[in-house]
């Protein structure tokens, strides 16, 4: 029997409509958008979210990259679950000791890219992790600097919040952020300062790249030697689902080897699974000395975050950095059953990765509101524009396309200024991952004609 979605016409129901106005009463404003996403989830079966109306959606969303095993909870993470809540949840991990996060940090230390030893530091969330990161580097090496990326996300938090550069509404009546970052261009193959196709020149922008880290910041701008670190997504997520050429880290690390300055690499949307090996950065044959995860390493049943660096980065004396929550037991165990898992899956994704590109890639070419279309495993991105010749973002078309997918039974997220994610959980059938494709082509083609 072939999946199907459910749902009724006019399906923001009176239950749903009830919902939105009290959580716009009760919790404060976020991101939500209830006039192109008023989804109210009340149950999660597998790759599937039933709203209070009941209505049956498949879901493209993951959580925002979260749930790659899927709702509720994949059966053998409920049964660590369990077992672990008649051990031990919260123990103090930064106090005191347990097992669980030893073994947990083992694990990460073991399938992290990087011939050199390592060490972990756990906390709550992705803009922890990054936190984390920035403090390792500063502290480490006495430099102060860090280069970010436009187009990058990193966090919310005062210390991230000056590395993200996705958004302007992010840094919003929010200055001063964290001084000593300083922002470059990223080597986005269809939208760069330089308007170089870089998918018919990826040597060329690379190099525009580098020659502006090199020329205009690390010789006109700053000195070298203050800058300690680069942090970079392999894709950016928030920013429009990017990827860069192929070549573009191994050439930076070089770049930045010259000048004694580490490569942090924010894994928080795109790690675990989701581009079809464990990390993106795998992609690009490059060890960065500091990796940051988060989302998707607890499967979405507990929050955990994890910064994973060279060991001689580690904090000088006790006290420099800590927190309440990491190293909580029952986080690392999760963690360490959903790494089995995902490892696991990575074939599959490997294999739905062509279903995807065969199934989006033709778009580009029929709708001219489709500038581009580009991804790896489970990790696929849409950029919207008004037409083909001006490029121009078209973030209007965008979420009328996001309402009307939702309307037909699928749910999607936007990113970029103009862009829609398709990141279906990592335990989608093909028959399912099908279903979604075809509601999404169906509301491209209503919207964008």
């Amino acid at each position: 029997m072939k999946p199907k979605v459910e749902v009724k016409p006019g399906s923001n129901g009176s239950k749903s409509k009830y919902w939105i106005e009290e959580h716009f009463k009760y919790i404060a404003l976020s991101t939500h958008d209830p006039e192109n996403l008023p989804l109210v989830i009340e149950k999660g079966e597998g790759v599937w979210l039933y709203d209070v109306d009941g209505n049956k959606y498949i879901d493209f969303s993951s959580g925002i990259s979260v749930c790659n095993l899927g709702y509720p909870t994949h059966p053998e993470i409920k049964k660590t679950v369990l077992e672990q809540l008649e051990k031990l949840a919260h123990g103090a991990g930064t106090d005191f000791f347990n097992p669980y996060q030893v073994e947990l940090a083992k694990k990460l230390v073991s399938i992290t890219p990087g011939e050199f030893a390592k060490k972990v530091f756990f906390s709550n969330s992705g803009t922890e992790a990054n936190e984390a990161a920035v403090k390792l580097v500063r502290q480490a090496t006495g430099r102060k600097i860090i280069i970010a990326f436009y187009g990058g996300f990193h966090g919310r938090t005062m210390g991230s919040l000056a590395l993200t550069a996705s958004k302007n509404v992010q840094k919003k009546g929010m200055f001063p952020w964290m001084p000593g970052v300083i922002h470059v261009p990223y080597p986005n193959p269809y939208r760069n300062p330089w308007h170089i196709d870089g998918y018919e020149q990826p040597l060329e922008l690379v190099n525009r790249v580098l020659e502006f880290i090199e020329e205009y910041v690390l010789d006109k701008l700053i000195s070298p030697e203050d800058v300690g670190a680069v942090i970079a997504e392999p894709i950016q997520g928030e920013g429009g689902y990017v990827i860069p050429p192929k070549m573009f880290f191994t050439e930076l690390k070089k770049t930045m080897d010259k000048y004694g300055i580490l490569f942090i690499d924010d894994e928080v949307q795109m790690g675990l699974g989701r581009t079809g090996k464990m990390f993106a950065i795998e992609h690009f044959n490059t060890a960065p000395e500091i990796m940051t995860l988060a989302k998707a390493l607890s499967g979405g049943v507990v929050p955990i975050g994890a910064t994973v660096f060279r060991s001689d980065l580690d904090f000088k004396q006790p006290g420099v950095h800590s927190n309440t929550f990491g190293g909580h037991a029952l986080a690392c165990v999760v963690a360490l059953k959903t790494i089995e898992i995902v490892e696991k899956l990575l074939p599959r994704v490997q294999k739905l990765e062509k279903l995807f590109n065969d199934e989006l890639r033709p778009l580009r070419e029929k709708i001219d509101k489709v500038g581009d279309v580009r991804g790896l495993g489970l990790a696929w991105g849409v950029e919207i524009v008004f037409d083909k010749k001006s490029k121009k973002p078209d973030p209007q078309t965008r979420n009328k396309i996001i309402k009307s997918a939702l309307e037909k039974g699928l749910v999607l997220l936007p990113c970029g200024k103009n862009s829609i994610r398709l990141i279906p959980p990592l335990v989608i059938s093909e028959e399912e991952a099908k279903l979604g494709l075809e509601i999404f082509k169906d509301a491209v083609l209503s919207v964008a004609r």
